[in-house]
């Protein structure tokens, strides 16, 4: 990877935050990697826009036990950095299948808090087949997708990376499909992860010309405890910039984005501050 990059804008972060919305690009050597900051209703996006055909690698990494995100960022030499997968922060076990050079690197199964939870038992068969962020290789390239856990790899591809979050929410939310929520008579009896309240989130989706995006929506400092965005609002918002297939990341507490040396968090405190979560997993660009 060559590592000769030109900044293209230098600006302030304070003047960024200020303005309705800022973006920077980082030249490799075929092409440029975009980092736009707006605000989009109630909430700050961030996000970061890696063109297809770059050569530039997005890929997931665990670590054993809870860590920063500039952590991640520092020992794999990361350009950009997005949290990832769902883990239990009791016993910082991983909730999320993780694939790394083809081998599975964090398994749910091994989570006896996850496994052996009985409120859990009804959805656990959903839960062990949630969406996932795939990077495969085939005939000599590498291809990025987003699927169901279970489904198999096409044909003539083999599955290099992959790491588990949910739910999709483009082309559609697929929350019920994947033990995210419940409905009983038509009433509403579970929503692990608020799906409908404003809160951080994070999510990474793919476009049609093949351009992969992260975003993380941030919380406003002066209404802390009512901004962010819901899933359907994060679905929108993707879709505006082209996105066709997206999944969300763990998102609230666990909301962070690392780039270019600066290091954004999603949630807040009651009084405004940022709440910096170390995490299990990430999305790397490099």
């Amino acid at each position: 990877m060559n590592k000769k990059f030109v900044y293209l804008i230098g600006i302030s972060l304070g003047f960024l935050l200020a303005s309705s919305s800022y973006s920077q690009a980082i030249n490799n050597s075929f092409s440029k990697l975009r980092f736009d900051i707006s605000e989009q209703g109630n909430s700050i996006v961030h996000t970061i826009t890696i063109p297809y055909g770059s050569t530039f690698k997005v890929y997931p990494e665990v670590a054993p036990e809870l860590q920063s995100i500039e952590t991640f960022a520092t020992q794999h030499k990361a350009i950009a950095v997005i949290n990832g997968g769902y883990f239990d922060p009791k016993n910082q076990k991983t909730t999320s299948y993780i694939t790394r050079k083809g081998k599975l690197v964090a398994d749910p199964r091994t989570n006896e808090r996850l496994i052996e939870n009985p409120d859990l038992q009804p959805y656990l068969d959903k839960i062990l087949n949630r969406t996932e962020f795939r990077r495969y290789i085939c005939s000599h390239q590498f291809r990025y997708d987003i699927t169901f856990h279970n489904n198999a790899t096409p044909s003539g591809c083999i599955l290099v990376d992959a790491i588990g979050g949910g739910p999709q929410i483009l082309p559609q939310n697929t929350a019920l499909e994947e033990g995210f929520t419940d409905y009983q008579a038509g009433e509403k009896i579970r929503d692990a992860i608020g799906t409908t309240q404003p809160n951080a989130r994070s999510a990474i989706g793919i476009t049609a010309k093949g351009d992969i995006i992260l975003a993380m929506v941030a919380q406003k400092p002066q209404s802390p405890s009512n901004s962010g965005m819901s899933l359907e609002q994060l679905a929108d918002f993707l879709a505006t910039l082209g996105v066709e297939k997206a999944i969300n990341l763990d998102g609230g507490s666990s909301a962070s984005l690392y780039y270019d040396g600066k290091t954004f968090y999603g949630r807040l405190d009651s009084e405004g501050n940022s709440i910096q979560r170390p995490i299990k997993s990430v999305i790397i660009v490099r």
